[in-house]
């Protein structure tokens, strides 16, 4: 019997996610409608298919500015409280579907606020989303709320974050170009959330090296790295056994989540294919690692066909991903009883269930 598992099989597995993007997940065809009621004119085509492709091509294109053009369109459909109801609604009924049972989804209110909202207004219209979300499909998704790192609203959003983390927002994260804007721009946001006692995780490591994961954890005090796939500049593995640098060999030992986002960090030349992911070499160091998805529509894919495609590069079995799934769990911003719950009464029933059912080969 082959261990390795199919796509539909993933699927049913009990999946955990936490580094995903609201704004980077909505479906084509809910793009298509808002854009209509809304008035915004600017989509490059109507048409809800040929636009699915568009994005996947603009994504794919090697340009930032086209990239980055792919966000301006689904921000720009977002600006009412019944969009983001309603985006925040399906992007749980979609993870649910891929057999997720916990996540963690992030987005700025700062931009969507140009149709006339507040944003405590943004941030109950996501929540209200997700409420519903769980109620019709029993899954449980948690907010982080994000500021841009080239704004200066860094504060304002993490004083957000804790006034609504009883409601549904488990976290705060920085978010948009590295280079140029270090995150002890904004210490004051990040000494603040430390003093709330609450969580934080910050995008760093993806578009710039070290230095970037070095603010975000000895400066900034960050739980967890968004993406830090770049650790792996700190390990040398020339001399065949890898030998690991002292901040490689920090966050290691710390166990500092990293939210690995495999398709996307090929997108953006953060690594060259799937074979060649440091998520394989750091998986095999035994680094905190989760995977993850970063943007489902501009990427063209899920959870599922994030661990399939790593099943076919690295050869994991079910064990490998059980393993990444509890690492994610372990990793959230739920409290700890609610982690061991899931843990214990979920993942790691459901993991062995799909493992012991299959028929001999």
């Amino acid at each position: 019997m082959s261990d390795r598992p199919t796509l539909d099989e993933i699927r049913r597995a009990p999946k955990v996610l936490l580094h995903d993007h609201l704004d980077g997940g909505v479906r084509p065809a809910t793009i298509v409608d808002l854009a209509r009621e809304s008035g915004y004119g600017a989509l490059p085509t109507d048409d809800a298919e040929n636009l699915r492709l568009w994005f996947e091509e603009a994504a794919d294109s090697g340009s930032l500015e086209r990239y980055l053009e792919t966000f301006d369109h689904t921000v720009g459909v977002m600006q009412s409280a019944e969009a983001l109801t309603r985006v925040a609604y399906e992007c749980a009924e979609d993870l649910a579907k891929d057999g997720i049972v916990y996540a963690e989804v992030r987005y700025a209110p700062e931009q969507h606020v140009t149709g006339g909202l507040t944003l405590e207004q943004v941030v109950e219209a996501v929540l209200e989303g997700f409420a519903r979300g769980r109620r019709d499909h029993g899954i449980r998704v948690g907010a982080l709320v994000t500021a841009m790192r080239h704004q200066a609203r860094s504060k304002e959003i993490a004083e957000l974050a804790v006034r609504y983390r009883d409601a549904g927002v488990v976290g705060f994260d920085i978010a948009g170009a590295e280079a140029g804007y270090p995150p002890t721009r904004h210490l004051d946001a990040f000494e603040y959330l430390q003093r709330e006692n609450a969580h934080f995780t910050i995008h760093a490591g993806e578009g710039f090296g070290l230095p970037s994961i070095w603010q975000a954890i000895q400066w900034c005090g960050a739980d967890r790295l968004g993406h830090g796939v770049r650790i792996i500049d700190d390990i040398d593995v020339d001399g065949g056994e890898p030998k690991l640098g002292r901040l490689a060999d920090y966050v290691r030992d710390k166990r500092i989540p990293l939210e690995l986002c495999p398709t996307s960090n090929i997108q953006t030349g953060a690594a060259r294919s799937i074979a060649e992911h440091p998520i394989g070499l750091l998986r095999r160091l035994s680094f905190r690692v989760t995977v993850n998805t970063d943007n489902r529509l501009m990427s063209g894919t899920s959870l599922s066909e994030e661990f399939a495609k790593l099943s076919e590069a690295f050869g994991y079995g079910w064990d490998d991903l059980q393993w990444f799934t509890v690492n994610a769990m372990k990793s959230a911003f739920a409290p700890f009883t609610e982690r061991l719950e899931l843990i214990n009464g979920v993942i790691k029933p459901g993991f062995a269930q799909l493992k012991w059912s299959r028929p001999p080969a």
